[in-house]
């Protein structure tokens, strides 16, 4: 399952999101995603192979903190569901 996370610190690194997340299962990628003009973190997807260990980290990280930012953590929409408004 690929999981969405907003609101991603600029401290915060992939190594950092990869440990929060295999806390809960199997971690397969993390990519932290930079604003291409300010340069800065704004959001990252971590993929988890097991949707049961999947949706036990979304429910165990959303609303967290780390590294000083409250963690948004949602189950990642596809590019047709985001045009859909679903």
């Amino acid at each position: 399952m690929n999981i969405y996370i907003a609101n991603v610190s600029n401290e915060t690194t992939e190594k950092d999101l990869h440990q929060a997340f295999e806390a809960f299962g199997r971690v397969d990628s993390v990519k932290i995603i930079k604003d291409r003009y300010s340069g800065e973190w704004g959001f990252g997807f971590v993929e988890m192979p097991v949707r049961l260990e999947a949706k036990f980290a979304i429910n165990g990280l959303n609303g967290t903190v780390l590294k000083g930012e409250l963690l948004q953590v949602s189950e990642a929409r596809s590019g047709s569901e985001r045009l859909q408004g679903g």
